[in-house]
């Protein structure tokens, strides 16, 4: 067993592009009646796309995110943690 801690890095996509996208995708999943909240988390906890639908492009837009990204931009901001 390897007590040495593991360092995750990743490249940095812009808060401001992930935000449109979301945004887009959480009206596209309201246009049709699903809790939003509830399929990205879908989404982000299995990568399966079909948690978001094909509307308004919705599922083609969601795929543009790496989730790691994601999870590392919600972690800072719900964390209020400085960008490095």
């Amino acid at each position: 067993m390897n007590d040495r801690t593991v360092q995750f890095s990743i490249k940095e996509q812009p808060r401001d592009e992930m935000k449109t996208i979301l945004r887009l995708v959480y009206d596209a999943l309201v246009q049709k009646g699903y809790n939003p909240i509830s399929q990205l988390v879908g989404y982000i906890l299995s990568e399966d796309p079909t948690y978001i639908t094909t509307h308004n492009n919705a599922r083609a837009l969601v795929r543009r995110i790496d989730r790691d990204e994601l999870l590392q931009a919600l972690l800072k901001e719900y964390l209020k943690t400085p960008s490095e």
